[in-house]
């Protein structure tokens, strides 16, 4: 497959957060999608955050995934400088279940809107980014065809 060297900007807010950023990487990385990770947080380096994105948008990125808990300011601010879609994944860093998190960024203003997976969603925040992409990279289809499969093997639901 022909793809720029980073198809998804894996973005997270703290160095405490980036293990559980892992997984959504290592997820794109069995759907067979290149990705790039970037520690920066929305309220203590926004430059770098602004940075990041500008630096993605140029490498051809075409999705990007903004981890984030307690406030999650992050994956909003994200989507502020990009045009690009853009996936919240809340990780359960504040309140009791991430909930603080979760509200934070599914409560996006009109014009700014940021898919969002579940509290803790790492690997389908991976799998949303494959669906986007699959409509243009006929491969990425086909690798989500083949992880359902295995899925069905396995008896996940």
């Amino acid at each position: 497959m022909a793809m720029d060297p980073i198809l998804v900007l894996v973005i997270t807010g703290s160095e405490n957060d980036l293990p559980k950023m892992e997984e959504t990487a290592e997820m794109l990385g069995t759907l067979g999608i290149t990705s790039g990770t970037v520690v920066a947080s929305a309220h203590r380096t926004p430059d770098k955050v602004l940075e990041a994105v500008r630096e993605a948008e140029a490498a051809g990125a075409e999705v990007i995934i903004a981890g984030a808990g307690m406030s999650a300011a992050l994956p909003g601010v994200v989507a502020a400088y990009t045009d690009l879609p853009v996936i919240g994944v809340p990780l359960d860093s504040g309140m009791p279940g991430g909930i603080d998190a979760l509200f934070s960024i599914v409560q996006m203003p009109t014009g700014i809107p940021v898919a969002t997976v579940a509290v803790g969603g790492t690997k389908n925040a991976a799998i949303l980014a494959a669906r986007i992409l699959a409509i243009k990279y006929p491969e990425v289809n086909e690798k989500l065809k083949e992880y359902r499969q295995t899925l069905a093997k396995e008896g996940h639901r």
